[in-house]
């Protein structure tokens, strides 16, 4: 371990939308411009699509703030709907700040007062629709509800004594003499059709006077938004969809949009036509949808490389910007699988590369493959695992054991934390805490087994010694593509007391508290039962011995085990180890059927239908295996269905 690197950390990294192009989607920002600004007056609506965390705010930001023309004929708006939830109706919220930056932008208060009048009071007669409940219009549409607002006007007024309505009667009264009023001044009774063509033809006029050739709304966050404010949000953009001179760019994740639309409608009929409806109606309403992609390894690894430095050096540094201009040349060629060098870092750096970059350089190189993996190149979650990171760095530091705290080795224990399953991390972390040297000898077989088949090519030399068989927990491993990954990663870890780790990560679960219940002698017990029957019988007389207290650790940690398996398709040496545990203390019978109840039928198989005769022997327990055999056979899995049947009619003519 470095004696300095403990100390170093790898910056914190703001979690915003940002200007600073790192990932070239600075690409999708310049098309959307240049398919606006080429556009002719006709409307346009424009998709950015990505999950969470994808970039979609910081292609909006690029184009806000690289828009040709602003402050001239073009205007640019923002518009949030997650802000805006649950302040007021998101139709008319969406409407109203359209309006409201239009005249603030333009100075229209003082130079259109009659546009501007016109315009608010289309704006209140529509709220005043809105705010009648039932009788409430839909904006998109036009369906009749209150065709007269004279009927707005005898609707509430005869629901003011009810006392069952919705509305309050402070409220309703308000509503009425809202409504009477604008009744009173139109001198006519308007309906919803009239009134939405006279919206827009005001609306017109006020881009007129603004001297408005093009008018961008930018559309954020709408997939965090509750499943009713965004289908609100996308209805009153339709109203504005039909107006010359407008162009919409909504940043959203279509999936969420489409759940939003089946939650909105949830009587369509069941088939195809609920599956195409979701995407018919986005498709209705976005004419170019675009997708950010996602990064692969080679981009994770650039893309964590330039945050981590940018964090230390500043992105507005010339240093920064020459290693940008590196970057931004291999995101050019992504299909060459480049990305950022640590000598690239040097020679972009100059003086300013010292032993902090250079150390977190090196964590950045190891830890990305595992994290590109693990994050499915979200950059929104790469930033929030480098933050926390660093944030355990810094909290080790404060608390006094720093020097104990190697970054390389607490990423890889955090990629195993974050991203790996969470009973495969338990079991290593029970291990480390009960352990006298802080290791886990589940972890350096893992790492052996990763090793050995690696080298699996190279002749053995003469006279080599065997290493042991890996437990069954193990051989699972292994055969799980991401966790061979990570077990692959620099640094190794068997041979590294991971105790001080375990200390750091305990902002989430305290796994030093859960882990030091079992002592090395009850651990080996455990081994043994995991080795399978013969092995277990070997240790009867250590299991009769054990207190009830030692015994109940002993066959959590058994049951643990089993339930973290990843694949039952075949009898596990465990699960004949736990057999014979329970024929050696028959009062763990109850429990042993409770782990039988809690096992999945969609991961195990026709074996887990006999052999449990040994351990169940009791008339209640015997009843009870009968009716856990008679769910399996009824279970969607064709092999245990088959099996449990012909072992559930064995047991009933019993």
């Amino acid at each position: 371990m470095s004696g300095t690197a403990h100390k170093r950390n790898l910056g914190y990294i703001p979690d915003h939308e940002t200007k600073v192009d790192l990932l070239r989607n600075e690409a999708i920002a310049a098309t959307v411009i240049n398919l606006i600004s080429r556009s002719d007056e006709r409307p346009i609506t424009i998709g950015v699509h990505g999950y969470w965390g994808a970039g979609k705010s910081s292609v909006l930001e690029m184009i806000a703030a690289r828009f040709p023309d602003q402050g001239k004929d073009t205007l640019v708006i923002r518009y949030n709907g997650w802000q805006f939830q649950g302040f007021e109706d998101a139709k008319i919220a969406l409407i109203e700040g359209i309006v409201h930056d239009l005249i603030e932008n333009r100075s229209l208060a003082t130079k259109a007062v009659e546009e501007v009048r016109n315009i608010l009071k289309r704006i209140d007669w529509l709220k005043v629709a809105k705010r009648t409940g039932g009788l409430a219009f839909n904006l998109a549409t036009g369906l009749p509800s209150p065709d007269q607002l004279s009927d707005i006007v005898g609707f509430v007024g005869s629901k003011l004594g009810s006392p069952t309505d919705v509305l309050s009667k402070e409220n309703a009264e308000a509503v009425v003499e809202e409504a009477k009023g604008y009744w009173k001044e139109k001198g006519e009774s308007p309906s919803v059709p009239s009134e939405i063509r006279a919206f827009r033809a005001a609306f017109q006029d006020l881009m007129k006077a603004a001297k408005i050739k093009k008018l961008v709304v930018l559309v954020d966050d709408l997939d965090r938004c509750l499943p009713e404010t965004a289908i609100e949000t996308l209805e009153a953009i339709r109203l504005f969809v039909m107006l010359p001179n407008t162009a919409f760019v909504i940043g959203a994740d279509e999936n969420m949009i489409k759940y939003a639309v089946t939650k909105h409608f949830p009587n369509l009929p069941e088939g195809e036509v609920a599956a195409e409806y979701p995407r018919a109606y986005l498709e209705k309403l976005i004419q170019v949808p675009f997708r950010i992609p996602s990064m692969g390894h080679a981009e994770t690894r650039t893309y964590l490389t330039l945050l981590v430095v940018g964090s230390i050096i500043g992105e507005a540094s010339v240093g920064f910007e020459k290693l940008l201009k590196t970057a931004s040349g291999y995101m050019s060629r992504p299909w060459e699988q480049k990305s950022i060098s640590e000598s690239d870092v040097r020679e972009a750096l100059g003086d300013a590369y010292d032993d902090q970059i250079r150390d977190a350089v090196l964590t950045v190189h190891q830890i990305a493959p595992v994290l590109a993996t693990g994050t499915n190149g979200n950059p929104r979650h790469v930033k929030r695992f480098v933050n926390a990171l660093n944030l355990r760095l810094q909290i080790s530091e404060a608390r006094g054991f720093g020097d104990s705290i190697d970054q390389a080795v607490l990423a890889k224990i955090m990629l195993a934390e974050y991203f790996l399953p969470e009973t495969m991390f338990n079991l290593i972390a029970r291990e480390v805490a009960s352990s006298l040297d802080g290791r886990s000898p589940s972890l350096e077989e893992l790492e052996r087994e990763v090793l050995d088949i690696k080298e699996e090519t190279g002749e053995e030399e003469a006279g080599a010694p065997t290493p042991p068989t890996a437990t069954g927990d193990v051989l699972q491993w292994t055969a799980d593509t991401k966790i061979r990954r990570w077990a692959e990663t620099l640094p190794a870890l068997a041979d590294v007391a991971l105790k001080p780790y375990l200390f750091v990560i305990n902002d989430v679960k305290n796994h030093t508290a859960s882990a030091a219940l079992l002592d090395p002698h009850l651990l080996e017990i455990v081994v043994k039962l995991n080795e399978g029957t013969f092995s277990a019988k070997s240790i009867s007389k250590d299991l009769k011995a054990l207190s009830p207290t030692e015994s109940g650790k002993v066959f959590d940690e058994a049951r643990l085990r089993l339930l973290a398996s990843p694949d039952l398709m075949t009898k596990p040496p465990l699960f004949e180890g736990i057999v014979t545990f329970v024929e050696c203390l028959p009062h763990f019978e109850g429990r042993y059927l409770d782990l039988l109840d809690e096992l999945q039928p969609v991961k195990i198989s026709g074996w887990i239908s006999s052999g449990h005769d040994g351990a169940v022997k009791s008339v209640a327990g015997q009843a009870r295996l009968v009716a856990i055999l008679e769910k399996w056979s009824k279970s969607q899995n064709p092999a245990l269905k088959i099996f449990a049947s012909q072992a559930h009619k064995l047991k009933v003519a019993r």
